[in-house]
C-alpha cells in the first residue's frame, strides 16, 4: 500500500463512513504503525502526507443577562458549582475534582491541580461565593466526621499518594469540596469510599436551567466557561491573562473567543443596514 492506496483509504472515510477528522488521523496513525513497526518497512512518501483537520467550530457563549437568569433556576450545591464554572473559568471535571485544601479563602483563588494536559494552574475565586462556599464546606466537614466516626472516611487520593502516605486519605485537606450523598465500593479494590458527585448530576441541572431560563441555545456545563473567558475579554482584560487562566498552552485557542467582541460578525455593519438608513 502506497501514499495513493492509502489517501484514498482515507478519502472513502471520510465521505463514505462520514467519521471525524480524529478517527481518520487515528486510521493512519494504525496503518504507520503497522508498516513501520510491525512489517518494518520503509515508508519514502511519509513526508508527503496530509493529516485531516479538525473543523473549527465557535462556542457557544451566554450573554451576561442570560448567565444571570440561568444561575437564578438553580440552588444549593448546584448553583455553588454552576457559579464557580462561570465566576472561575472550571471545567466540570476540574470543579468535580476539587479537594478542600485547593481553595484558598485568604487569597481568593482555586488551586487546579492536573488540569487537561496534566497541568496546574489558578483560578480567581469569586466573592459571591465565598460565604455560600464557607457554609457548604462546613456541612461537608460534618458529613466527614460522621464517616470516620462509622469507620469510614477515606477519600481517593491521586498518584499512588495513598501508598505513600496511608493516613492522607482521612484529612481533611483532602476531601472532595462537591462530595456524593452516598458512600460507595470501588470497582478495583472494593473499598468503601465517599466519591465527589456523579458528572451528570451539574450537566442535568444545568440544562434543566437553561431551559427554565427560556435560553434557546444549546448550554452545558462547559458553556459556562466560555461565557467566563468571553466576558473577561469583554470587560477589557488581556488575552494573554485570560489564556493562563483558563490553562491553555497556545494563545490560539484561547483567540477562538475574540469573535463576539463586535457586535456583528468581525464587527462589519451590514451594508442592508446603511441602505435603509440612507
Amino acid at each position: 500500500m502506497g501514499a495513493a492506496e492509502v489517501t484514498a483509504f482515507l478519502n472513502w472515510l471520510a465521505t463514505e463512513r462520514n467519521v471525524a477528522a480524529a478517527t481518520q488521523n487515528q486510521a493512519l496513525s494504525a496503518l504507520l504503525f503497522l508498516y513501520k513497526h510491525v512489517l518494518c518497512r520503509d515508508l519514502p512518501w511519509l513526508d508527503g502526507m496530509v493529516r485531516a483537520k479538525r473543523a473549527v467550530r465557535l462556542p457557544v457563549v451566554l450573554t451576561e443577562s442570560e448567565a444571570k437568569r440561568l444561575l437564578a433556576q438553580l440552588y444549593g450545591v448546584k448553583w455553588l458549582m454552576a457559579s464557580i464554572l462561570y465566576g472561575a473559568g472550571l471545567r466540570q471535571r476540574e470543579c468535580l475534582m476539587l479537594r478542600v485544601k485547593d481553595i484558598e479563602f485568604a487569597y481568593r483563588q482555586i488551586l487546579v491541580r492536573s488540569g487537561k494536559g496534566g497541568k496546574d494552574r489558578v483560578a480567581p475565586l469569586p466573592e459571591s461565593v465565598v460565604q455560600p462556599l464557607q457554609e457548604h464546606l462546613g456541612r461537608v466537614r460534618q458529613l466527614h466526621q460522621r464517616d470516620l466516626a462509622e469507620g469510614f472516611g477515606e477519600v481517593w487520593l491521586p498518584d499512588a499518594l495513598s501508598r505513600k502516605r496511608p493516613r492522607a486519605g482521612y484529612q481533611w485537606g483532602w476531601q472532595f469540596v462537591f462530595p456524593s450523598k452516598n458512600r460507595s465500593a470501588e470497582p478495583e479494590t472494593g473499598v468503601i469510599r465517599r466519591h465527589h458527585l456523579y458528572p451528570d448530576t451539574l450537566h442535568r441541572a444545568v440544562k434543566e436551567a437553561a431551559r427554565a431560563a427560556g435560553i434557546i441555545k444549546p448550554v452545558s456545563c462547559h458553556t459556562l466557561r466560555h461565557s467566563f473567558a468571553t466576558h473577561l475579554l469583554q470587560s477589557g482584560n488581556d488575552i494573554r491573562t485570560i489564556q493562563e487562566l483558563l490553562g491553555h498552552s497556545d494563545v490560539t485557542t484561547t483567540m477562538i473567543y475574540t469573535h463576539v467582541m463586535n457586535k456583528g460578525a468581525r464587527g462589519v455593519t451590514s451594508p442592508l443596514d446603511r441602505v435603509l438608513a440612507g
